[in-house]
């Protein structure tokens, strides 16, 4: 099992790499992970259908930039608490990684890793968030678990990386951020294939 303090230090002793926000909109998500059976897991969420952007799809909680926010950590936390009731004083924030950004709903993403407690006492919106899906932190010490697919988005080919879960399929830039992670936390393992951003 890899301990809470080397996740720490990985990702505060390297290089994060930050991109220009040019005319892209500021956002960031939370990465939470929590122990269970010995080990971290990731939670992720499964957006709601009837949402403007990124409908139906598996995400980490997150969003938009607000004024009021110092910082791309206090938009993470403030955004997952309300989505999810995670209070900001429950997280245990460990650490940002490289900017993410995409093609088609124009945000840039700074993702922000997280520690909340186990069995955590939810409060979810449920108007944005329809359920859960958990990975073991370990899984990704498979990039090949991640393929690289051509699709066809709004009449263009983009490239897409791609995680298949079960009758989930994790995509876009939540399994870029997923797969970012796994290479910098597993660099023996890893392939390093997260590459430039497209979607």
């Amino acid at each position: 099992m890899i301990e809470k303090e080397k996740i720490r230090r990985v990702i505060t002793n390297r290089q994060r790499r930050s991109l220009p926000p040019e005319e892209k909109r500021r956002a960031a998500v939370l990465v939470p992970l929590y122990q269970e059976g010995g080990g971290f897991q990731i939670l992720l969420i499964k957006r709601t259908e009837h949402l403007k952007v990124h409908q139906g799809q598996i995400a980490f909680p997150g969003g938009t930039w607000h004024a009021g926010d110092a910082n791309s950590i206090a938009t993470a936390l403030r955004e997952a608490h309300e989505e999810m009731g995670i209070r900001p004083e429950d997280v245990e924030v460990l650490g940002e990684l490289d900017d993410t950004s995409t093609a088609t709903s124009n945000f840039l993403i700074t993702p922000v890793v997280g520690v909340i407690p186990s069995s955590y006492p939810f409060q979810i919106d449920t108007g944005e968030i329809a359920g859960f899906l958990s990975l073991p932190l370990e899984s990704l010490r498979d990039s090949q678990a991640f393929t690289e697919e051509i699709w066809d988005r709004d009449g263009r080919s983009v490239r897409v990386f791609v995680r298949r879960e079960g009758p989930h399929i994790i995509w876009g830039a939540t399994a870029r951020i997923l797969l970012h992670f796994g290479e910098i936390l597993f660099p023996a393992t890893a392939g390093h294939r997260s590459g430039p951003d497209t979607m």
